[in-house]
């Protein structure tokens, strides 16, 4: 991930043009996205600390600018600069673990044309995909109630990157553990796992594999009980095994991998509860995503754990994060920056000019109102006062608030002339970080069903910048 050849191919073809031109001041691109992902009402920022360890060695080795070489495009000249590259810009974020929404800047990079038109496809893949399955995730913890999530998509992720990249954000996202122990190891994730139907299948008989997994696995021994006959078989060979081990001081679980999982989980918990095996608990898998299981929990089946893969791996029916990264500001010379602005038929499409901070407003009680994009340096929002938010068109569209609350700003210097700054964050602080964001949205934002939408907009000063920007574009 560290090789600056991971970008589109018009990037160094444009990198070459601004190092022809001397087009070397600094200038400002922001990263955003348009809507949330599976028509949603909220999104998690996540894959910013991979991004940021990937920038320390982001560099072209030998045998990258041997190959830029073979290509017979480019002058000596220009692969001797690519030799000595290195990011010597500055980068600004958000935590990792935001709850973020449509049209507010989620990162800020500062520095020469180069190198940010270089790092667009690096930044664009690592936070689209991780944010894309921390947000899938998030789905699926809320509609368990915030239950536990085993994490079991390796075998069914995009590749070993995207297995890896999947776990992290996953977890980010709320799951309690994953599969891969590659990740657990690279990551600090526990590991989590039951047993496989050909354990059950490799041996003579239903009972006997369950007493010899009991004797390798006593104090973490669950039993999948639908290899032949959940209700007949499965059920009634755990209960006779699992009885050992509750008289020997354990404790048992069993899992449902297929069939009707709310018929077949208030069956098997009729029959551990009647066997006097009531805190043995019960884990389900199978296609599971947040919809299945909201209808789960909704009609109480007694499942204790959740274990999701395909679909929450893979981001299911959504197949990308839409983050784009476009120009802000460009040098105007003597250290300063001239607002610069995207024009588009799509007003979605048009983008929002100049250097932003972003404001989250949040009520006395801490609820989260709004975000607000203002201009660095120039707009402060201050408790005691009101205010005018516009909205992000720049229209007529608009609301008073009265600060209240806090306007916390969600923009952080990460690096800062090429080099870290700031600790290093642990996942566990990160996941604990998504769950207190989700924690202060109302649940109208996080309902699956018409998502009511939250206020995203701009300041009085910002709008004013944006209006008159298209007055110049058009003439007027």
């Amino acid at each position: 991930m560290n090789s600056a050849l991971l970008t589109d191919f018009y990037a160094l073809t444009m990198a070459r043009g601004f190092w022809k031109n001397r087009m070397e001041g600094e200038n400002v691109f922001e990263m955003f996205f348009r809507r949330h992902p599976f028509n949603g009402g909220f999104s998690i920022f996540a894959g910013l600390e991979t991004l940021l360890h990937s920038l320390e060695d982001w560099t072209f080795s030998e045998d990258d600018v041997a190959y830029l070489e073979s290509l017979g495009l480019f002058e000596q000249e220009f692969l001797a600069y690519l030799r000595d590259f290195r990011f010597n810009g500055s980068l600004w974020a958000m935590d990792e673990g935001t709850v973020v929404f449509p049209q507010e800047p989620l990162i800020r990079v500062q520095g020469s044309l180069i190198e940010c038109q270089l790092l667009e496809a690096m930044l664009l893949n690592i936070i689209n995909f991780q944010s894309l399955i921390a947000t899938k995730t998030a789905r699926v913890f809320l509609a368990s109630g915030k239950g536990s999530i085993m994490e079991f998509g390796l075998r069914r992720a995009h590749g070993p990157d995207g297995a890896m990249s999947a776990s992290r954000a996953a977890f980010i996202g709320g799951a309690a553990g994953t599969s891969n122990t590659l990740a657990g190891k690279a990551f600090g994730i526990p590991p989590l796992g039951t047993m496989a139907h050909s354990w059950i299948m490799a041996h003579d008989s239903e009972e006997e594999a369950f007493s010899a997994y009991a004797d390798l696995y006593p104090d973490k021994t669950v039993f999948l009980i639908d290899t032949y006959d959940t209700l007949k078989s499965g059920t009634p060979n755990a209960i006779k095994v699992g009885k050992k081990l509750l008289a020997e001081g354990k404790s048992f679980g069993v899992r449902l991998d297929s069939g009707d999982i709310h018929y077949l989980s208030m069956q098997v918990r009729n029959m551990l509860n009647a066997a006097g095996c009531e805190k043995a608990t019960i884990t389900v898998s199978n296609e599971l995503d947040e919809y299945i299981i909201e209808a789960l929990t909704s009609r109480r089946a007694p499942v204790d754990i959740w274990g999701v893969g395909t679909h929450m791996v893979t981001g299911g029916g959504e197949s990308a994060f839409g983050g784009v990264y476009k120009l802000a500001a460009r040098s105007s010379g003597a250290g300063g920056f001239s607002p610069a602005m995207k024009f588009s038929d799509n007003p979605e499409k048009t983008t929002t000019p100049g250097v932003k901070q972003v404001w989250r407003i949040k009520d006395a009680s801490g609820m989260a109102v709004a975000d607000v994009l203002g201009l660095e340096g120039v707009d402060a929002l201050e408790k005691g006062k009101q205010y005018s938010f516009w909205h992000t068109s720049g229209d007529y569209r608009h609301f008073r608030h009265y600060l209240d609350g806090s306007a916390v700003p969600l923009l952080t210097k990460r690096i800062e002339n090429g080099k870290l700054i700031g600790p290093q964050v642990k996942l566990t602080e990160i996941q604990r970080k998504t769950r207190a964001e989700l924690d202060s949205f109302d649940a109208s934002y996080k309902r699956f069903l018409n998502p009511h939408v939250y206020k995203v907009s701009i300041t009085e000063n910002l709008r004013r910048l944006k209006l008159e920007l298209i007055k110049q574009f058009l003439g007027e």
